[in-house]
Order: C-alpha cells, then structure tokens, then sequence
C-alpha cells in the first residue's frame, strides 16, 4: 500500500505546477480531448509525477491538466490507469488520492463500455446509476487510510443523486438521449466471452468495462461526490454476431465526443462554485 507521505509528495508536485482543482474529469477510451475545453491549461506529465504509474493502452495520453471551464477549476486526467496493465489497486487510485488533496470535491468518471442491455447501441451515453463489482478486487483492501475516510465506507449512493439528476437534465435540454444503467467491471484485459455477458446481464448490468468502479470506491471513501458517465462502443460479446476491437471502441469514441462535451460543460456550468480546500 502506498503511504500516505508519498501521496503527499505527488499531491504537492502537482499543486506546484499546476494549482488545486475543484472538479475532477477522468476520460475514458476515445474521449481524449475534453481537455481543450480548458482555459489557460497547464499540464503535467505522470512519469514527472513521483509514484505515478504510466498508462500503457492506446488512447490513452498519461497527463494531467489543470484550467479553468465555467469559473472553475477543472483538472482533466487524459489517461487513466488500469489494473489489467500490471498495477497493484493502490497505484490504480492513486490519481483518484492525488486530486482530493488537491482540493477536488466532485468527480466526474467516464469511460468506454460494451451494451450489455439488447436496447442500447454503439454511440449511446449511459448515465451509470449503479455498479457491480466482479473482478474479486477492492482497493479499499489492506490497512485504512483513516485522513481519507472510514473503514467501511457506505456505497448506497456511489454515484450521487444530485449530480445525476444535473445530467439527466442538462441532457434533455441538449437534446441528448442519456440512457441510465448499472455499470458492471471485470478485469479485462480479454473482452468478456458471451456466456460471462448473459451472467452479467441476468445480474441486473447494463454495460461492462474494465475501469471506473475502483476509482469510484476510492472517491466515495475520500468523500468526494461522484457522476459516472459511460460512451457505449460496442456492444458486449454475443449481441451481434460480431468480433470485438479497440479499434472500433476510439472510433466510436471518437464519434461521441461532441455530444459528451456538450453534456459535461453543462454539468460543470450547473456545479456550484466552491472554496477549494486542499487535505
């Protein structure tokens, strides 16, 4: 487990370079470039960044940078960090540590995800309501991090309310059709195989990928508000008597940017502007 010390030390290399940050925007395969919506952007690579792990997998840039959208301080993470690379869970949430000592309350998560419901399509958006975990991890497993939050922190409410109901409207008003589900993580990095798909599906999942949750639970243990957006890019192994690619999954995302941009601006317009009070 990463100590607490060496987090600080990330944190305040970060602070240094770039200043603290009240919102948190985390994307996914192919929805690289939210981050030229920032104003006057200052960026940092991760392997500038002391016990920074590096993202390895295409579409994926490996940086942070910190600007301004609306008023508000945004810090973009243009490439997250997967366990499927090799990476202990600690290392996998570490940027997730990071942004709350850098003073992020609210946490935007995106990601690409496979249809698991038959009624959606590649180039939908899923609002994700809930998740399942079945990857057999947690990254909340080994000693507490008590500056951080409890023990046992509550996950009735992973994904918050308000921040859902922000989208769904700002959604509406765009003209966007914002589909809502519970998003469900394995560990890739083979896509699931059919009958894993109907499993998951007969458990009550919408879309499956191979993020998101543990960033999610470290987030929530952290005390930050959370919204979870998914850019469904294919759909999941047997719903089309298709293969699957990565290639097809950045196309897609690609393909998604302008209205996923759109809808995020529109969150971030409605957030309320806030002290940013570094940990």
């Amino acid at each position: 487990m990463i100590d607490y010390k060496d987090i600080k030390r990330a944190a305040n290399l970060v602070l240094h370079s770039c200043g603290p940050a009240e919102i948190a925007v985390i994307l996914g395969s192919g929805l690289g470039g939210y981050e030229e919506r920032l104003l006057d952007p200052v960026e940092i690579e991760y392997d500038e960044i002391p016990g920074f792990p590096t993202s390895t997998v295409s579409g994926h840039a490996g940086k942070f940078i910190v600007g301004t959208i609306q008023d508000k301080r945004v810090l973009v993470m243009s490439g997250r960090i997967h366990s499927y690379e090799g990476y202990g869970m600690d290392k996998v949430t570490l940027p997730i540590r990071v942004m709350r000592l850098m003073g992020v309350k609210t946490l935007i998560v995106t990601n690409a995800a496979g249809g698991v419901n038959t009624s959606f399509k590649p180039g939908d958006l899923m609002l994700i309501e809930d998740f399942i975990n079945l990857s057999g991890r947690n990254p909340l497993r080994g000693k507490n991090q008590d500056r951080f939050g409890p023990r046992f922190p509550d996950m009735t409410q992973a994904y918050d309310l308000e921040l859902r109901q922000i989208a769904l409207q700002e959604a509406e008003k765009l003209g966007i059709e914002l589909k809502r589900g519970v998003y469900c993580w394995m560990n890739g990095p083979t896509y699931e195989t059919p009958a894993e798909i109907r499993m998951i599906r007969t458990l009550g999942a919408d879309a499956v990928g191979m993020s998101t949750v543990p960033e999610t639970i470290v987030a929530r243990h952290s005390g930050m508000r959370v919204l979870g957006i998914s850019s469904i890019t294919n759909m999941a192994a047997g719903v089309l008597d298709q293969p699957i690619n990565h290639e097809e999954v950045l196309a897609v995302g690609e393909a998604v940017k302008e209205p996923f941009r759109q809808l995020v601006d529109a969150v971030i317009d409605r957030l309320p502007e806030e002290e940013i009070v570094e940990m």
